[in-house]
């Protein structure tokens, strides 16, 4: 499945001074950061802080105004376009809306990277069934995406993405949309990702109760508090065998990143910007 992190050290993503805006002004103001192997970076904030840019700019589909930004060791902030294809096809990108071709099935969208990197048809079909197995759509492969619900659409575009077997994985806003049942597939599929594969990632949400999913807290708005959510048997072994991945919180304002720390000193914060993420 998804390559693997183990042998990588040092960040796998790091922003270095990023600046970038537009002719409204700037939006990004000096933004650094790491995200190590196998950890997952959930970034808040509010509407136009830059958090789907900064996924934009890491997936290499944006250049910043200044600074630097590095991915797997390389500098995607002065790659020419060639090298950009190559590179995007380390990074999986799952859309808020899914971002999958109307007019092909679901299968030929999972398929769609694979017959671009010219695969034989054989790995394509296994890979395809395998994506769609981990989704639990199977037997959604003939079926177009319009016949679909909103949360099965955003599940074939995490099979889509792993179909691919991405090191990095970028989500934005993933459960934008969806009822609070189906939203929490989704994380849960999220957190399967990262725990049996070792996928490291950056999820970008306005849902802070998402991002305390991935952390396998759920926050507690009356004592204020964080609790740590039960988990099965088979991701706890995951876990034994792989160690703890981290999911750390990040919080932009004006441009900047205002907050980062874990789960439990957000949840615990007293300052005022801060919890208005927690009401």
């Amino acid at each position: 499945m998804p390559d693997s992190l183990e042998n990588r050290t040092g960040a796998v993503v790091a922003f270095t001074n990023v600046k970038i805006g537009f002719d409204e002004g700037d939006v990004l103001r000096g933004v650094s950061f790491e995200v190590m192997p196998r950890e997952t970076l959930v970034l808040l904030g509010e509407t136009g802080t830059g958090k789907t840019l900064t996924l934009k700019l890491a997936a290499g589909l944006l250049r910043p105004n200044q600074g630097k930004i590095e991915v797997l060791g390389q500098e995607v902030s002065c790659m020419q376009e060639q090298e950009l294809l190559t590179y995007r096809r380390q990074v999986g990108f799952v859309f808020q809306e899914g971002a999958l071709f109307d007019s092909m099935t679901v299968a030929e969208n999972v398929a769609y990277r694979l017959r671009e990197d010219r695969l034989s048809e054989d790995e394509i079909e296994s890979r395809v069934q395998e994506s769609l197995r981990f989704v639990e759509l199977e037997h959604t492969g003939d079926m177009l995406p319009s016949e679909l619900s909103g949360g099965m659409r955003r599940r074939v575009s995490i099979a889509r993405t792993l179909a691919t077997r991405p090191p990095i994985v970028l989500y934005d806003s993933p459960t934008a949309g969806l009822d609070p049942v189906t939203a929490q597939t989704i994380i849960t599929l999220i957190l399967q990702l990262r725990d049996v594969f070792g996928v490291t990632a950056i999820m970008a949400t306005h849902r802070l109760q998402d991002g305390f999913g991935l952390a396998r807290f759920r926050f507690d708005p009356d004592s204020k508090r964080v609790v740590r959510l039960p988990e099965n048997e088979g991701n706890a072994a995951a876990r034994r065998e792989n160690e703890e991945p981290a999911t750390r919180f990040m919080v932009y304002r004006d441009g900047r990143v205002y907050f980062e720390g874990k789960p439990e000193e957000l949840a615990e914060s007293k300052d005022a910007y801060l919890q208005k993420f927690l009401v």
